[in-house]
């Protein structure tokens, strides 16, 4: 197939479209289209086999958000109309409602199928999301609870399709190198440090887990965390709970660290208030470390509980050390999860199985 992924948007999630773009490129011709963000580049690049970035030279060279991008999108349209009248794609696959408006509108008149993805919803365009659900031949959910949000937005329950977010398998394994720790018991957040991404829950949690350590990885790089709101009121809450002894703030980590980082943890707790893609606790999954989630959002289809992971409410400092102390002194049930999680990353969650789904629902809209 010669398919077209449309990422034209600042914030869409380029890891998530570049995984699965390569992942398609094994077997398909995939080409991504992006509106210029940075002065950098050149305007095709080959990023993988079979997969080629087309950065299209429309408005400022700089990330802008998506109603900054909405001006331009005429002209975004007109180029991919331009392109695909040249060289006719099978599909498209927008990702984001300012991507869905100038996909539908590059592909006027050509008679290609557009599928959508939104990735989260923004309560001030619910009108046009809504009818791009419509418009489109299939909308993309990422989990369950995303297509409950995309039926009560007026998408037509048949018009959905559920494939998940997936997990680089390859990277994040049970086996490989681990990263040095000492004797405490340890238990790992990956992510920002903002109050509703879960780290504030943990650190209060904390106060009744004895002796465990508290390892946050996330926010600014090492140098700037000093000056960073977030980290210093994290510090501050855990000066006041008497537990800063036992937390420790990394700041950013580079990808490539997370696996071990993720190893070295007896359990790796990601308890945000909202989970879109529940990449961490997939993450941790694949690595074969129990995880503690919120029951919100992806972790709801991906997380199992008590099979696969421990699942708590969202802002509930003494219900995740109740379940953290139940997983921190059995190590039976530590390796129970740890396998079944690992198990269930791989099958359900590899990049080639998420793009064995893609194309599923790319051919039944061509069809």
């Amino acid at each position: 197939m010669n398919i077209a992924i449309v990422a034209s948007a600042g914030g869409n999630r380029h890891h998530h479209i570049l995984s699965v773009a390569r992942e398609l490129g094994r077997e398909h011709h995939v080409t991504i289209y992006s509106r210029r963000d940075n002065a950098e580049g050149k305007p095709k690049t080959r990023v993988a086999p079979g997969v080629t970035l087309e950065q299209i030279d429309v408005g400022p060279a700089q990330e802008l958000a998506a109603d900054d991008v909405a001006p331009y999108l005429n002209e975004v349209g007109e180029h991919l109309s331009r392109r695909w009248t040249q060289e006719r794609p099978d599909v498209i696959h927008a990702h984001s409602w300012t991507s869905g408006l100038a996909s539908v509108a590059g592909a006027k008149d050509l008679g290609v199928p557009v599928t959508q993805t939104f990735h989260t919803f923004d309560a001030s365009h619910q009108d046009l999301e809504r009818a791009l659900g419509r418009r489109a031949n299939a909308v993309i959910a990422g989990s369950g609870d995303e297509e409950s949000a995309l039926i009560r937005l007026g998408v037509p329950r048949g018009n959905i399709a559920i494939v998940p977010y997936g997990v680089d398998t390859e990277k994040f394994q049970r086996r490989g190198a681990i990263a040095t720790r000492g004797s405490r018991k340890r238990l790992l957040h990956v992510g920002p440090l903002t109050a509703d991404r879960g780290a504030h829950t943990i650190v209060r949690a904390l106060q009744g887990l004895g002796d465990v350590e508290l390892i946050i990885a996330g926010g600014p790089e090492p140098d700037y965390l000093e000056d960073d709101r977030d980290a210093r009121r994290l510090r501050t809450l855990a000066e006041q709970l008497g537990v800063a002894d036992r937390v420790t703030l990394l700041g950013q980590v580079k990808r490539a660290a997370v696996p071990k980082l993720m190893r070295s943890a007896d359990a790796v707790v990601s308890v945000p208030r909202e989970a879109v893609t529940g990449i961490v606790a997939l993450e941790a999954m694949a690595c074969g470390v129990p995880v503690i989630a919120s029951a919100v959002g992806a972790h709801l289809d991906s997380v199992i509980d008590g099979v696969t992971g421990l699942l708590v409410p969202p802002d509930r400092p003494a219900a995740t050390a109740r379940l953290a102390r139940e997983l921190l002194w059995d190590p039976t049930l530590r390796t129970a999860l740890g396998y079944a999680g690992a198990d269930r990353a791989r099958s359900r969650y590899s990049w080639e199985r998420v793009s064995q789904e893609l194309v599923r629902v790319y051919e039944a809209a061509c069809a």
